[in-house]
């Protein structure tokens, strides 16, 4: 004997439920997909754009009382702004920090300056730029 088929004939109802089903959350995919596209498009066109100061640590030079830092700053034409450096220990407690303003017409400055410590630095790290 043989036992009759649960299955529709194919072709003859029209879609399942779960094929509509698979094809709405299909469409809802696709659309979250392209807002997240576009939001992360927005966020990083505004930091490119809004960023009107930047700075790179190119080299530094401890010594018993000071560090001197080597930095490259990238700004706008007539932007004015300041960059954040510290200085840490070998213990990791930070023995220095100071702010290095930057203004004038000029777009790319490089430039050596000091940073007074407490005690014997051993690293320089650059924590920022800030436009005014």
């Amino acid at each position: 004997m043989s036992t009759a088929s649960t299955q529709l004939p194919e072709g003859r109802y029209g879609r399942s439920a779960d094929e509509r089903a698979d094809r709405k959350l299909k469409i809802i995919g696709a659309v979250l997909g392209a807002g997240l596209l576009v939001l992360m498009g927005w966020f990083a066109y505004h930091y490119v754009v809004g960023n009107k100061i930047s700075a790179e640590l190119i080299a530094f030079r401890t010594s018993a009382d000071e560090v001197q830092v080597h930095l490259e700053v990238r700004k706008d034409a007539g932007a004015s702004g300041y960059c954040t450096v510290r200085s840490q220990a070998e213990d990791g407690a930070e023995v220095g920090r100071a702010d290095f303003r930057f203004d004038g017409d000029a777009t790319r400055i490089d430039k050596v300056v000091t940073l007074r410590t407490t005690t014997r630095g051993t690293t320089a790290e650059l924590l920022g730029c800030h436009a005014d």
